[in-house]
This record gives C-alpha cells, structure tokens and sequence, in this order.
C-alpha cells in the first residue's frame, strides 16, 4: 500500500524556490529542502529522480506562476501606456533586495541552460508582449513591436536599478519606464 504524502509537491517545490532565491540555485539540494519541508533527502530523491529534474520542476513552478499573474494583471489592469506600467511594476518582487535581486540572476541563468525552461521563457515574453501592446497602440501591426521593446525596457530599468540603487525599485523602474513611453509613444505619434 502506498504511503500518504505528508508534504504536498507544491509545498516541496515553493521551500525549493524559497531556497533557490535567498541562497542561489546551488542550494538547493535534497538535503536542504529536505530539512525546509521536514522530510528526509531519501524521500524527494524518490519524487525527483535528479537534482536535475528537482530544479527544472520547481522552474516549471515559478513559470506557471508567472504565467497566472500575468494573465490576471492583464485581465485586470486598464489598456493605456500607464496600465502596461502598472502591470511591469507589480511584477517586481516586493521587498527585494540587493541580495535577492542578484540571486534572482543566477536563477535566471538556470533557465536559460535547460532548453525546456528556455522555451517557456521566451513563451511568456510573447504573451507579456502581447499584453503590453494592447496597451501601447490600438494598431495590430505596432503592438507586438512595442510590446517586445517596452519589455527590453522593463528588464533593462531592473539591471540599471540594481547597479545604482536610487530609490525603491517600484518607483525606479516606473519612472523609467514613464520616460520610455514619453519619448517612444510621442515619436509614433508624430511618425503616424
């Protein structure tokens, strides 16, 4: 008879993310998340086969995450340069820090080795393209393409704020991203 799993997967796989974001994707060993969720390292080994696939099934996780916070901000926030910036600055993890934030980057790295993880990647910089084209331009061929660059945009103010830290990143990021619309948005007005 099989036994009751006593620690959901979804559970195992949050602590892992936890881990993955205070100490790095190095950290996150059997052992490690084992002692976070109170289970032995035997135990996960048979859920996850290798560290391998342990990491890329708590990746699978966050990007399913994302996913779902992306579909509700869209859904929920208004269709105008102001709401594409809404929606950017709510996703900035709230009260990341120095730490955090360069952890987030080697985390990033993982997902960018693993071509499953890549794919999903690039999979939602489409559908958060689309979403922030919709609020840019009412023109179908615009859209996309000011979608994409608002995105380059938005992780560029990320990587610019975590070198200078001037302000909270919220209102960091936001700001740039208003300058962005202003210059970028008044230049397709005039070139329309």
């Amino acid at each position: 008879m099989a036994r009751t799993k006593t620690v959901s997967d979804a559970a195992i796989l949050d602590a892992a993310m936890q881990l993955m974001v205070r100490a790095g994707p190095e950290a996150v060993t059997f052992a490690a998340v084992g002692r976070e969720v109170g289970l032995c390292a035997a135990t996960l080994v048979q859920r996850y086969a290798t560290k391998a696939d342990f990491l890329r099934a708590v990746l699978l996780r966050a990007w399913d995450q994302l996913d779902e916070q992306t579909a509700r901000l869209d859904e929920s926030t208004e269709l105008s340069p102001e709401g594409a910036i809404r929606m950017l600055v709510a996703m900035f993890p709230v009260g990341e820090g120095e730490t955090d934030y360069a952890e987030g980057l080697l985390i990033l790295r993982e997902d960018m080795r693993d071509p499953v993880l890549r794919e999903r990647g690039a999979r939602w910089g489409a559908s958060l393209a689309a979403a922030l084209g919709r609020r840019l331009s009412d023109d179908p061929q615009r859209q996309p393409i000011l979608g994409r660059l608002m995105a380059c945009q938005w992780q560029g103010a990320q990587l610019w704020w975590a070198f200078e830290r001037r302000g909270d990143p919220a209102s960091a990021i936001g700001d740039e991203l208003r300058r962005w619309c202003d210059v970028v948005l008044k230049a397709e007005r005039v070139a329309g």
